[in-house]
């Protein structure tokens, strides 16, 4: 009689066994580390006005101004997911986020007046006109980030980056891509 209660009591201790909670794997750790920059440009941009065209204006007025932008690009590892990741013992496949412009900052202190002239019947430049024409300078440094090469610096050195952590925590071979939705990442 023990026996067979002891037998029944095994069986449901064996029946309530609580499975351990998913271990949330080292290489999540990437996804608390939101977005990383890993490239830093600072770009002096020059910005030449004048408006010295128009017939019912006498005089000149021209202006040269300098800004100083700081460019930060890198990748959002906040947006991974259990998905990105393809594991496979010492292997792992992980799939990024394109490389973006994280902020791109002129401060107001970097923006200077180099030149200024301005003849006896016309006004200096109001600061809403130098505003607009640090607003111009901003766009044309934004639509050149391409040209500069900034978001391929990004995507080489968020490789880099990747790379070295995923071996500080023991993978060996690491493929990465960027972007890939509708297919897993194949190794290299």
């Amino acid at each position: 009689m023990y026996k067979y209660l002891l037998f029944v009591l095994l069986i449901l201790v064996s029946c309530n066994k609580k499975e351990a909670p998913e271990q949330k794997p080292e290489i999540l750790s990437l996804k608390e580390m939101s977005e990383l920059a890993t490239v830093e440009y600072t770009i002096t941009k020059i910005i030449k006005a004048n408006d010295n065209k128009t017939w019912f204006k006498v005089g000149e007025r021209k202006i040269l101004m300098s800004c100083e932008a700081t460019i930060k690009a890198g990748v959002d590892l906040g947006s991974l997911t259990k998905n990105d990741f393809e594991i496979s013992g010492k292997n792992v496949r992980i799939n990024l986020p394109q490389p973006k412009i994280i902020s791109l900052n002129i401060p107001p202190d970097k923006i200077k007046v180099e030149y200024e002239q301005i003849s006896v019947f016309r006004d200096t430049y109001k600061t809403q006109e130098r505003d607009m024409l640090a607003t111009q300078a901003e766009k044309q440094i934004s639509s050149s980030v391409d040209e500069l090469g900034i978001l391929d610096q990004a995507k080489a050195n968020t490789s880099l980056f990747v790379s070295n952590f995923l071996k500080q925590i023991g993978y060996q071979n690491i493929s990465i891509t960027y972007g890939e939705t509708s297919s897993k990442p194949t190794m290299q």
